[in-house]
């Protein structure tokens, strides 16, 4: 995608719009519909990384301030402020849960996945889980729901810790292999497709 040039504000004016526009928290932008200025040259790749004019973005904060007025509409991404909105690219989902962790046992058991810019999440009702398969390798993906219809891709190294914590049960009248979280079944991959 290539920036309307003359009308994108740089990735500086939105970094500088967003950090007055947020104060404390994470701003309203379900609140915000201000007009599209164009694309800018910013692109989420898969593993997380967050790219300006194809040059990693080196700063966490930035990075963070960037996350926090990220918005989907229908397929696209955007970063909006209260007065521009500007098109960017996401490779897969704009975040990678790194690390989760584990409260209870049982049916008490709670996940809370952390992502690569610190947001926090439990898997439950509000944060579902996702899993789609490889149409070749049969490869799962799994993904949490963070906010607002933004997903964070799961790596590997949790997911790994997740499967071992997995077991079967049953989901809409079939058995599955997937995980206990905040009074919840999660399935994950079906029971028959494992070996």
């Amino acid at each position: 995608m290539e920036a309307k040039k003359g009308t994108a504000p740089s990735a500086e004016g939105l970094a500088a719009s967003a950090k007055a526009a947020s104060g404390r928290g994470l701003p309203p932008v379900h609140l915000w519909n201000p007009p599209f200025c164009g694309d800018i040259d910013m692109r989420i790749a898969r593993d997380g990384t967050w790219f300006h004019e194809g040059t990693p973005i080196g700063r966490p904060a930035l990075v963070k301030l960037f996350s926090g007025i990220l918005k989907k509409e229908g397929d696209r991404y955007f970063l909006v402020t209260p007065v521009e909105k500007v098109g960017i690219i996401v490779d897969d989902a704009p975040f990678v849960a790194v690390d989760f962790d584990v409260t209870g046992e049982g049916h008490d058991q709670t996940l809370t996945f952390t992502t690569q810019v610190g947001d926090s999440v439990p898997l439950d009702d509000d944060h579902p889980l996702r899993v789609t398969r490889d149409p070749v390798t049969g490869e799962p993906a799994p993904y949490i729901h963070i906010r607002a219809g933004l997903e964070a891709l799961i790596d590997r190294k949790s997911f790994y810790r997740m499967v071992d914590l997995c077991k079967h049960g049953q989901f809409q009248g079939k058995d599955w292999f997937g995980i206990r979280s905040s009074g919840r079944f999660f399935p994950m991959i079906p029971s028959e497709d494992l070996p």
